[in-house]
């Protein structure tokens, strides 16, 4: 965003103009959206962050690789500022050379990183409800942790080319005005876009196979589960591994939307009117898929909603706690749910 036609208003080249990169009438209500997209989705990881960490029954191992995208996701919305920054005023960048490509760097890293992890876990429920029993020997929290930290350090590396992809240009050598964060024409002549543009859609094409693959696999053993005889545990345990099928398939897949408006761009292959407009819109779908995960959470998992509330409203969760339901037995208690039988 902001590397197109645009207006100037302000005085002249050095005196601190206001260039901006679309008119005042689309930039007004984007700006609204995103700062929106912003307060949600800050509060939201956050949140989820500290209910995972906080709540003893909710440290399972689904639960541990959806704490780690939400870090991710929060470090997705660090970047949101300086975009919203390059909307107002494409020149002069004003932050340095460093946060010029750190900004572009953790952006596209935690993408990949998001994009890992939703194939792991997916992997990890592919196992429990196909391969229970050796789900429950294989798959432990000890080695979660482990290909958590695999996963991330894989993403930061395979993403750090963009950290050299980028910088700050100033090609008019009399003013500071012109200093802009953009692709710097080293990337350009070393062929350094074409190979990020494969890395990105090797990220998309190959866990995109992979998941359809392993979502078939797993829709077909649930079918197969509905024509068998079960108890009141097997019905608890595909209840969750329903539930936990149902927050992965609401869950966004990360769009590389900045990464993709630079590539194409800087290749031709569109105008620079419509690739403006088009960025804008990706942006905000970036955001929002960095800001919807705890809402989701919220509208589909009672269990993430009471621990939530045990967190925030800890008095009013610790009256419930004293409530007693009653059932045709009598008076009963509600046990906590095995780590296999749901997530969250």
């Amino acid at each position: 965003a902001g590397r197109g036609r645009g207006t100037c208003a302000g005085g002249g080249a050095a005196g601190g103009r206001l260039c901006l990169a679309l008119p005042m009438w689309v930039l007004v209500p984007i700006t609204a959206v995103c700062l929106g997209l912003f307060v949600v989705g800050v509060a939201g990881n956050v949140l989820t962050v500290l209910v995972i960490r906080s709540c003893r029954d909710m440290k399972t191992t689904t639960n541990l690789y959806l704490g780690s995208m939400a870090v991710s996701d929060l470090l997705i919305l660090m970047g949101l500022p300086f975009d919203l920054y390059r909307l107002w005023r494409s020149r002069p960048w004003i932050f340095g050379q460093l946060l010029c490509r750190l900004s572009h760097y953790l952006s596209e890293g935690c993408t990949y990183c998001t994009i890992l992890h939703i194939t792991a876990l997916t992997v990890e429920r592919y196992l429990a409800i196909c391969f229970p029993l050796k789900a429950k020997v294989v798959v432990t929290k000890r080695r979660v942790k482990a290909t958590i930290g695999v996963l991330w350090a894989f993403a930061l590396l395979s993403a750090s080319p963009f950290f050299f992809l980028v910088g700050v240009e100033q090609p008019d050598n009399h003013t500071d005005f012109s200093r802009e964060c953009k692709p710097t024409p080293q990337a350009l002549q070393s062929g350094l876009l074409a190979t990020m543009f494969w890395v990105t859609t090797c990220y998309f094409v190959l866990p995109v196979t992979c998941l359809s693959v392993l979502y078939g696999f797993i829709g077909r053993e649930l079918w197969r589960s509905n024509s068998r005889l079960r108890g009141p545990s097997s019905l608890l345990r595909e209840k969750g591994h329903r539930q936990t099928i149902r927050i992965l398939g609401e869950s966004r897949y990360p769009s590389d939307s900045g990464k993709l408006e630079i590539l194409v761009c800087s290749g031709g292959l569109m105008t620079m009117l419509f690739s403006q407009y088009f960025n804008i819109f990706a942006l905000q779908l970036f955001y929002l898929s960095a800001s919807i995960n705890p809402v989701l959470y919220n509208l589909v998992s009672k269990k993430y909603r009471a621990a939530a509330c045990k967190l925030l409203l800890p008095h009013r969760a610790a009256q419930r706690a004293f409530t007693v339901t009653k059932d045709p037995g009598g008076y009963t208690e509600t046990s906590t749910r095995n780590e296999y039988t749901t997530s969250f």
